[in-house]
């Protein structure tokens, strides 16, 4: 029985060696040629960080939502404002903020002179009046300046974090409808967590 278990090992490692010998130098010696096989180059799209949408919305939204669905112009000026806001050093419930305030002063529509439907000279994104010290028409048709200049009174609320959406709106824009800014917060809590990280 010793012999024939003995043979057998020395069968197995006589198949190991052999098939090293024959495989090994074949692949040792080969000819490298000029010619190079195609390597296939996966991409890997990194997902994007997720925002969390808890601070978005501190406090929940209050009262009805209203909705619009954006056109390619509205959109860019929502990416403006978060621009503009990553660009002020400050976080995404800023950018909430900016953009419910957006939402309620002109629908995200950088607007002009409306003529007599124009509150004074009101005008741009957030409806700031260049008589009120916000800066000329050129500047405050700008979605940037008047975005930035927007979060700079937004600065010097103190707690306006820790505030609802409609009343740190109000205390930046002094509007004559205190209350209608609330309406926008889900909506522009979404669009902020679709466009923050884009």
């Amino acid at each position: 029985m010793n012999t024939i278990m003995r043979k057998s090992v020395l069968g197995i490692a006589g198949l190991a060696f052999a098939g090293g010998v024959f495989a090994g130098p074949a692949t040792a010696h080969a000819t490298p040629t000029t010619e190079s096989t195609p390597t296939a180059v996966v991409a890997v799209q990194a997902e994007k960080p997720v925002v969390d949408k808890a601070k978005l919305i501190p406090h929940g939204v209050q009262g009805d939502q209203s909705r619009i669905d954006l056109n390619a112009e509205q959109t860019a000026n929502v990416k403006a404002i978060i621009a503009a806001t990553k660009k002020a050093d400050m976080d995404e419930r800023a950018a909430v903020i900016s953009i419910g305030t957006a939402l309620q002063e002109s629908k995200l529509e950088n607007l002009g002179h409306l003529g007599d439907r124009n509150d004074h000279d009101s005008q741009g994104l957030f409806q700031q009046r260049p008589t009120s010290g916000w800066g000329t028409v050129e500047q405050i048709t700008d979605p940037e300046y008047s975005t930035l200049a927007f979060l700079k009174g937004l600065k010097q609320v103190d707690g306006w974090q820790d505030m609802p959406l409609t009343k740190a709106a109000q205390t930046v824009q002094v509007s004559a409808y205190p209350d209608h800014y609330a309406q926008w917060e889900q909506q522009a809590a979404d669009l902020v967590a679709e466009h923050w990280n884009s």
